[in-house]
């Protein structure tokens, strides 16, 4: 907690009225990418407590749709249309299908990431499984040409999802954000050019 509360991140976010640190990751890959542009669609899977969300709804403007998930609450937000569920139940994924319809999206952003126990032999999969359900969204709901961002551990499974990501992308890089704790495995797949195939 100590170290959470003297992170440089989380006081420049209570700063600046964002919702948590993570908020600058997505800030330096915009920065650095150019990924959204007022009038873009976007989902956003893992958004709570809305420091993505915060971002994206400035990017798009009001002429753009965030549409932001989490199993979690989230304080409502101006411009942010949130649901409430896990996406692995089928009523909820119907939900979020209805607010984005097939082939509207143009970026599909997860920061999903599982409670983590420090037992990588149980982290790693369940991670990769999130990944996974989050490929799948995007797959059926992104435009052609629309991008996909995902958070990942390096670990088993890492290079097979980065490789699929290849077949199906016309650019994946990986970028590890000033904000991401050097100790921390987290990676960052940026595909962007989505064609289906």
């Amino acid at each position: 907690m100590q170290r959470h509360l003297q992170d440089p991140f989380v006081q420049k976010a209570q700063l600046s009225g964002y919702r948590s640190r993570a908020s600058y990751k997505l800030l330096e890959l915009q920065q650095k990418d150019h990924l959204f542009r007022p009038g873009m669609t976007v989902v956003d899977l893992g958004a709570a407590p809305g420091g993505w969300s915060q971002v994206l709804v400035k990017e798009v403007g009001k002429i753009g749709k965030v549409i932001a998930l989490d199993i979690l609450a989230m304080e409502p937000l101006k411009g942010v249309h949130f649901i409430q569920g896990d996406f692995c139940e089928q009523a909820v994924l119907e939900e979020l299908e209805a607010a984005v319809y097939e082939n509207s999206v143009d970026w599909v952003v997860s920061d999903i990431s599982p409670n983590i126990s420090g037992i990588i032999a149980a982290d790693q999969p369940r991670m990769m499984a999130l990944a996974e359900l989050a490929w799948d969204f995007a797959r059926q709901h992104l435009k052609t040409g629309g991008g996909f961002l995902v958070k990942l551990f390096q670990g088993e499974g890492f290079e097979s999802y980065h490789r699929t990501l290849r077949q199906s992308f016309k650019q994946v890089v990986i970028r590890k954000p000033t904000a991401s704790r050097a100790a921390s495995r987290e990676l960052y797949v940026l595909a962007r050019g989505y064609y289906n195939i």
